[in-house]
């Protein structure tokens, strides 16, 4: 995959990446098990992590349905639990990724002053800025399905583009 100009310039090497939906149980952590497998398969040493917005599932395991999902196309979802994103973690992390624009507004505003992370939107990595993975809680399974699609296509637009 050729990586798209529109993708963001990242001004600093990227080894960190923070995956952000609002309650970190659904998007999220398909993210961030989607990438995991992904940077290993390229050979990519990147450390991947996951928040929430919100800290009401602080603790919990992905949701049933995410975990369903993509397990069943071989993504691991051990050691993944909810946790709430914190000021710290914009300068912990190279490259801060939200999963609509309501997460990354929500970023933005707990970012207040600079911080290292490049801040966007997960499927920035498509070369589509502004378009959001949509929130699969309150559907059936086919939203989670479109989930893992979305995600898998943008974690291969990153990585090309982290790589060229």
């Amino acid at each position: 995959m050729t990586p798209s100009p529109l993708l963001p310039q990242l001004t600093t090497p990227v080894s960190t990446i923070l995956v952000v939906c609002m309650g970190n149980i659904c998007r999220s952590p398909t993210a961030e098990a989607v990438f995991r497998q992904r940077a290993q398969a390229q050979g990519l040493s990147l450390t991947i992590d996951s928040a929430g917005t919100i800290g009401y599932h602080a603790g919990e395991g992905p949701d049933p349905r995410s975990r369903a999902a993509g397990e069943a196309r071989g993504y691991d979802f051990s050691g993944i639990t909810a946790r709430q994103i914190q000021r710290q973690d914009l300068d912990r992390f190279d490259l801060v990724l939200a999963a609509d624009n309501q997460n990354l507004a929500d970023i933005q505003r707990l970012a207040r002053t600079p911080v290292r992370a490049h801040i966007g939107l997960i499927l920035d990595g498509l070369g589509r800025p502004g378009q959001e993975v949509p929130d699969p809680y309150y559907g059936g399974a086919q939203g989670f399905e479109r989930v893992l699609d979305l995600v898998e296509a943008a974690a291969d637009g990153w990585f090309s583009h982290l790589k060229a």
